[in-house]
């Protein structure tokens, strides 16, 4: 799956383009503190949390994931939009909660034989 198609899957609200659209999602990361994000998501990943803050922003950067969708309804602060235009980070937001949010991209997957 395509950062871009994202935007396609129901409840799914794109925020920011990003610089990659055209990326592939490689996986699905859920964390919501920032410092096991920065070690432990994969690069390529959608990282889903509730955490839409400027230093979201810059942890998505650090640790190179394709997207950053926020769940749970939470909404992106001005700062954090504005940063993820500045470098490049897509940005979706959806009403789902984290475990259905991440459970619906994992299954869009579809090269995992799990």
């Amino acid at each position: 799956m395509l950062v871009g198609e994202l935007a396609s899957l129901p409840g799914f609200v794109l925020v920011n383009n990003g610089e990659e659209p055209e990326r592939s999602i490689e996986s699905v990361y859920c964390c919501d503190l920032l410092s096991l994000v920065m070690g432990r998501a994969p690069a390529g990943g959608a990282w889903v949390t509730v955490m839409g803050n400027v230093n979201s922003v810059a942890v998505a950067v650090l640790a190179d994931v394709a997207c950053v969708v926020l769940a749970e309804g939470a909404a992106y602060d001005d700062v954090a939009e504005h940063r993820a235009k500045d470098k490049g980070v897509a940005l979706f937001k959806t009403d789902l909660p984290v475990f259905d949010a991440a459970l619906l991209i994992h299954s869009m997957l579809g090269n995992r034989d799990d």
